[in-house]
C-alpha cells in the first residue's frame, strides 16, 4: 500500500491566535484560509512538507453532535486533554528556545525522558499539547 499522512483535525478557538502560534513560533505556512469569524477553518504545514496538513477548525460544530458532547469537548480543550500534536527537530533546544520567544504557555522545557526521548512541550492558544521531540 502507498498511504501517507495528509491532514490531521485540531481544534482552535480564535482563528488568529492560532495563527501567531502555528504561523509565526512554529514557522509553518498557511496552506488555507477559509470562513470567517467564529466559523473559520485554517490549513497549515511545515514548508518542506508541503503533503502534510493540519487543520484547525472550529470545535464540536459537527452537525451530529449533542450538546452533551460539545460540552465535554469544551471541558477537555480547557484542561488541553483534548488534541495533542507531536512534531520533531534535530535540534530540541535551538527549537525551544526560538519558540519560547513568542507569547506562548511553556508546559515543559527541553528534558531527557527515561524513555530516551529528549523533548519539550507548549499548549496552543485552543489548549492542545504540542511535544517538540528530538530526532536521533
Amino acid at each position: 500500500m502507498d498511504i501517507t499522512i495528509h491532514s490531521s483535525f485540531l481544534p482552535q478557538t480564535d482563528p488568529e491566535e492560532s495563527l501567531a502560534f502555528y504561523r509565526d513560533a512554529l514557522g509553518f505556512e498557511v496552506r488555507l484560509d477559509v470562513g470567517q469569524g467564529t466559523m473559520r477553518w485554517l490549513t497549515v504545514g511545515p514548508p518542506d512538507q508541503p503533503d502534510t496538513n493540519i487543520v484547525l477548525h472550529p470545535p464540536a460544530v459537527d452537525p451530529g453532535i449533542t450538546d452533551d458532547e460539545r460540552r465535554t469537548v469544551t471541558e477537555m480543550m480547557a484542561k488541553g486533554t483534548y488534541g495533542v500534536l507531536l512534531l520533531a527537530t534535530a535540534d530540541v533546544d535551538k527549537t525551544f528556545e526560538e519558540v519560547a520567544g513568542h507569547d506562548v504557555e511553556v508546559v515543559q522545557e527541553p528534558t531527557d525522558q527515561p524513555y530516551g526521548i529528549r523533548d519539550c512541550a507548549f499548549r496552543d492558544p485552543a489548549g492542545n499539547l504540542v511535544r517538540i521531540q528530538q530526532r536521533p
